[in-house]
């Protein structure tokens, strides 16, 4: 039997702030007691969180990747993100890997077997600080992502898939015209080359698209796989992803979809840089107005791992109707429970003992200063 104990610290359990002392027997919390004790790690009254819990982060893709035509050593991309996600206070990860091939990307149909294989090699080697699973990001209209689906879904690692389409005219982009004004750019095409790219993408959502989404909901619900919306902007698409049994909404743009995802019972995700930054990066809704609205659920790190444990000190600040427990629980225990982890996600007796010890005066930036992962301190 292994014990670890903390003591003097400022505890935030699921609905209230504690000052007491925290008990750990083989990697589960154990007791919990206001005041302190005479043994344990003395936190001098700094914060102790559960661990975060991260369904969405394209930031294993960003080291695999690190620069346009160049892939890393996928084992050694994830070894390099786990290091920063267990850094910033993340326990429980759900890495993002993009399935379906478009003319962007070319053919990623070795690149989706390697980073799969990766997260399960590296997690059956005992390699990582952070329990990473896979979530896959199934571009619908594309003519491979259900084979992808298909090759890769029923891999143990696997416990999350996102429906979504990043076509002309569609959810992100709902107008023409900032599809184009973003993908001009950045595709460097020409007027002419830029209205033939619009034409190709829109045949192959109309070609691809609902069939896809189809087999992909067939053969993830044989799986028990979790569902994620994406980029809602109407209540159509609302009632859509309520009628496929979707149990999370990634990202919505607009505040009436926010609110619809929120009344069906879809925990609405948002970014961590759009709470951080007070914005969406692409002019879309803000986290903080949908919090304020109360329909804000679940934050993600997106694209920067530290945003999630940035975002939950800086909201109740921003938003007076969220106190510090509800923020935390943004990052930590409702994650955990959109993706159907009951063990985690909680300073709660009989839950697993993923910890975070964080230095954070008002108004600053706040300081992860340890991190346990079922009681074995990983960072």
């Amino acid at each position: 039997m292994t014990e670890l104990a903390f003591t003097n610290a400022t505890i935030v359990l699921a609905d209230e702030v504690i000052t007491g002392s925290v008990l750990v027997r083989d990697g589960v919390i154990a007791a919990i007691d206001t005041g302190s004790v005479s043994h344990g790690e003395d936190l001098g009254g700094e914060f102790l969180i559960p661990g975060l819990v991260e369904l969405h982060t394209d930031h294993f893709e960003h080291h695999y990747r690190p620069r346009q035509g160049v892939t890393w050593n996928a084992v050694a991309a994830l070894q390099a993100h786990d290091a920063q996600v267990a850094g910033a206070g993340i326990t429980t990860v759900f890495d993002a890997v993009r399935i379906g091939s478009d003319p962007e990307t070319g053919d990623i149909t070795d690149d989706v077997r390697l980073m799969v294989e990766a997260v399960a090699h590296a997690d059956a080697d005992d390699r990582l600080r952070a329990d990473h699973h896979i979530h896959l990001r199934c571009e619908l209209a594309t003519p491979d992502v259900a084979d992808h689906f298909e090759a890769n879904a029923g891999n143990p690692i696997v416990g999350l898939a996102s429906l979504m389409d990043h076509t002309p005219g569609a959810r992100q982009y709902v107008t023409l015209e900032h599809y184009i004004e973003y993908y001009q750019k950045k595709m460097r095409f020409s007027d002419a080359e830029m209205a033939a790219y619009v034409a190709d993408r829109t045949a192959d959502r109309d070609r691809y698209a609902d069939a896809n989404r189809q087999r992909i909901l067939a053969r993830g619900r044989e799986l028990g796989l979790a569902f994620a919306s994406h980029d809602d902007a109407t209540v159509a698409h609302v009632d859509e992803a309520v009628s496929d049994g979707m149990s999370i909404a990634e990202f919505p743009t607009t505040m009436d979809a926010a609110k619809a995802c929120h009344a069906a019972g879809l925990a609405v995700l948002m970014g961590g840089p759009n709470v951080v930054r007070g914005k969406s990066h692409n002019g879309n809704i803000s986290a903080i107005e949908l919090a304020r609205a109360g329909v804000l659920d679940v934050i993600s790190s997106d694209y920067v791992p530290f945003a999630m444990l940035y975002a939950a000190f800086l909201l109740p600040e921003q938003a007076d109707n969220i106190t510090l427990p509800e923020a935390v629980s943004m990052v930590t225990r409702r994650p955990a429970a959109a993706a159907h982890l009951a063990d985690r996600g909680e300073i709660a007796v009989g839950k697993r003992a993923d910890l975070v010890r964080v230095r954070r005066r008002a108004g600053d930036v706040p300081v992860v200063r340890g991190v346990w992962r079922q009681g074995n301190r990983v960072s």
